[in-house]
C-alpha cells in the first residue's frame, strides 16, 4: 500500500547535473530517514545520500561529497538529490529509500522505488 516513485534520471554527459526526486504514497502515518542509494551490476547496492526527518542527520558517500545535496519536503513526501559535476563512475540505478510507519503502533519498515537509471557519458 506504500508506493516511492522516483523521476529524474536520463542521460549526461560528464560534468552535468541532474536532479532526482522521489515521492512517497499511500497508507503513511510517518517518514522518518529518507535515502538515496545507487548500483551497478556485479557490485553491491551502496548509500548515496540520506536525511533524517528534521534534517538534522545528513550523510554522503565520501564519493558524491561536494557535489550531490539532498533535501526533502515532508509536506510533499518527497527526497530530492541534486547531482552536479557528474562523473562517468556516477553512471548507476539509482533507488530512492524510506523508513516509514503506517500507523502509530508499527514500527517503521524500510521501502524501496523501483530505480532510476543514471548515465554520465561524453
Amino acid at each position: 500500500q506504500v508506493q516511492l516513485v522516483e523521476f529524474g534520471g536520463g542521460a549526461v554527459q560528464p560534468g552535468g547535473s541532474l536532479r532526482l526526486s522521489c515521492t512517497a504514497s499511500g497508507s503513511i502515518f510517518s517518514i522518518n530517514t529518507m535515502g538515496w542509494y545507487r548500483q551497478v551490476p556485479g557490485k553491491q547496492r551502496e548509500l548515496v545520500a540520506s536525511i533524517s526527518r528534521l534534517a538534522l542527520t545528513i550523510t554522503y558517500a565520501d564519493s558524491v561529497k561536494g557535489r550531490f545535496t539532498i533535501s526533502r519536503d515532508n509536506a510533499k513526501k518527497t527526497v530530492y538529490l541534486q547531482m552536479n559535476s557528474l562523473k562517468p563512475e556516477d553512471t548507476a540505478v539509482y533507488y530512492c529509500n524510506a523508513d516509514i510507519s503506517t500507523d502509530s503502533r508499527r514500527r517503521p519498515e524500510g521501502y524501496w522505488g523501483q530505480g532510476t537509471q543514471v548515465t554520465v557519458s561524453s
